[in-house]
């Protein structure tokens, strides 16, 4: 590797960004500045809470910057002054052309799929919803259109029928502080070789978008067959959560997260919705096409608990789910 290593700005804000600029700053990267969300008030005290990419920035004595607007004329001055040669995004805001193309060796960014497909907000989310079985992480140059750029890098990674949202979350972000660091690299040494998205492109194939989780996608229909509930419940645990609404035998009714469930593809023993127990600790719930017990729920205001802890706690009978 080259001596004259690129000065960099990074740009990200929440914990999945923190070990990609940790790689950088690890492997002898200057880094001019990280351009990070600004802090915002959170809990019942409305305290304004620092972003995981500040703390750690701080930490390491780098200068921040934290733009309401990233299109303000003060900060796009205060950005040149840096003197970045390459911007590297992270888990952060769509960019104005005037700030991607200011690096004299380009924006990168991460992004948590395998490009082309699943270009959107949530692709963590996505890619396990749909079911699918491989997943991956890709960095590729900033273009005016979001997630359209040409691929740098990629790399893949296996999924089983039971990864969550959460694990998924945890394990992509390491493979990708790998992947952008070798990026970067081969940037810096001249050999890195972009392919435009349109030549992976080929005529028919579909493209999965995804787009930011609105509440609507978390609302479970039993109706649905249980393997497709199950992808749905795995692709939003933890947060933002599956959810229904339990009705008791005292006809009291409450919304409850399903954070985590088995799937008995056979089973028909009831109507869409109903509840069954086992005892001592197992709760089914029928589906349109088999039945799913139930492992971890969450009921608002509270948190999560494995089954058992549940139902030691819950002393009225639930009748339904719906």
């Amino acid at each position: 590797m080259k001596n004259n290593l690129p000065r960099i700005v990074f740009m990200g804000t929440p914990e999945f960004a923190v070990p990609s600029l940790d790689a950088l700053f690890k492997a002898g990267y200057p880094i001019a500045g990280v351009v990070t969300a600004p802090d915002k008030p959170a809990g019942r005290g409305l305290q304004l809470t620092l972003s995981s990419i500040k703390r750690y920035a701080e930490d390491k004595g780098f200068v921040v910057l934290q733009p309401d607007s990233l299109r303000e004329d003060y900060f796009i001055e205060d950005l040149q002054a840096l003197n970045g040669e390459l911007f590297i995004v992270v888990a952060f805001r769509m960019l104005p052309e005037v700030v991607w193309k200011m690096p004299r060796l380009g924006t990168v960014n991460l992004h948590a799929s395998l490009l082309p497909q699943y270009r959107g907000a949530a692709p963590i989310n996505w890619v396990l919803i749909n079911g699918e079985t491989e997943t991956g992480v890709t960095t590729f140059f900033i273009e005016k259109d979001i997630d359209t750029g040409n691929i740098l890098k990629q790399a893949t990674h296996a999924l089983t029928p039971n990864t969550l949202a959460g694990e998924l979350h945890d394990q992509l972000m390491t493979i990708g502080a790998n992947l952008l660091l070798e990026t970067v690299n081969e940037i810096t040494e001249g050999t890195i070789h972009p392919i435009s998205q349109s030549e992976i492109i080929q005529p028919g194939m579909i493209l999965k978008p995804a787009p930011k989780i609105g509440r609507d996608d978390g609302h479970i229909n039993w109706q649905d067959p249980a393997w497709k509930i199950h992808n749905q419940i795995r692709g939003l645990s933890p947060v933002p959560g599956a959810w229904t609404q339990f009705l008791t035998d005292t006809g009291y009714s409450f919304g409850m997260k399903i954070l985590e469930t088995e799937i008995d593809p056979s089973a028909q023993w009831g109507y869409p919705g109903e509840v069954l127990f086992e005892k001592p600790n197992k709760l089914w719930i029928q589906t349109g096409e088999g039945s799913l017990r139930v492992k971890k729920l969450q009921q608002a205001g509270k948190k999560a608990m494995v089954i058992a802890e549940f139902l030691r706690g819950f002393r009225e009978q639930i009748l339904s789910a719906g």
